[in-house]
């Protein structure tokens, strides 16, 4: 099968959320110097500026499936690029350095967030041939956009901005975020998503659209496994896990629940 420009377009979009997931959290590399003699930081309190954006990615990439499941992983992906903008303004303005971490903490969810969905998005909308190396692109972005953090900072540095060079370094995220949201307006969603909410029709236009050779048999594929996920989780013969297993990713809750199942059903 030969990559059509749907899913091409489709799979570069998506994988911008890995150029902002490197951009994002490489770029304040370039900007502790001056966060130190702004805010008068000390070495651990330097490093809480540092780490906040990655506590925000541990609990983004942890509840990411929530609104992925509910809304889809496309509209969900435009979430994820509204939080990397509002993240970007809302350092590049910090008015004291609570807000700053605050700020930084609502970027790593996106970062989190899209570290999820951009892959599950890839995988679900890409034909089995060219899973893998499509997924790949995701992963080659998060490294070119570390590259490009690099690259901004030693470019911003040159610009001559003194004692607010810091927040030009980290304020810059917002143009590729506001780019990322408004590409994301013209690409399908997942066909297996429309899937598991009913929408077999529109999963396969989705699947026309992309250029599935067979999209017949793709589409029989994605409702057998979509059925069969459904009634899989519906029928645990413990309750016990039930309040746990809401508040984790779908497919390890039911993966967590089957286990439970096994083990009531067998004593």
């Amino acid at each position: 099968m030969t990559l059509s420009g749907s899913l091409l377009k489709s799979t570069i979009v998506a994988a911008l959320g890995g150029l902002l997931f490197g951009f994002d959290t490489a770029v304040i590399a370039g900007t502790t110097h001056g966060l130190t003699e702004q805010y008068h930081l000390s070495p651990k309190f330097l490093g809480m500026t540092v780490a906040s954006a990655l506590v925000g990615t541990l609990i983004g990439a942890a509840l990411a499936a929530i609104p992925g499941d509910r809304y889809g992983r496309r509209d969900s992906l435009r979430a994820m690029a509204v939080l990397y903008f509002v993240s970007a303004l809302g350092c590049a303005f910090a008015w004291n350095w609570p807000a700053l971490v605050l700020f930084r903490f609502i970027g790593g969810l996106g970062i989190g967030g899209s570290s999820v969905l951009g892959p599950m998005y890839i995988a679900e909308i890409a034909p089995a041939a060219w899973r893998g190396r499509l997924v790949g692109f995701f992963q080659f972005n998060v490294v070119f956009g570390i590259l490009l953090a690099y690259l901004s900072n030693y470019l911003l540095s040159l610009a001559g901005f003194g004692t607010l060079e810091w927040r030009w370094e980290l304020g810059v995220t917002a143009i590729p975020a506001f780019l990322f949201f408004l590409m994301l307006f013209g690409i399908p969603r997942s066909p297996r998503w429309l899937a598991e909410v009913g929408r077999v029709d529109e999963a396969r236009a989705v699947l026309q659209l992309i250029g599935e050779e067979n999209h017949e048999q793709r589409l029989r594929e994605i409702v057998e496994s979509v059925t069969h996920a459904k009634a899989f989780g519906r029928k645990p013969c413990s309750r016990s896990v039930t309040a746990f297993q809401c508040f984790l990713p779908s497919r390890l809750g039911r993966s967590i629940s089957s286990r439970a199942s096994m083990r009531s059903c067998t004593t």
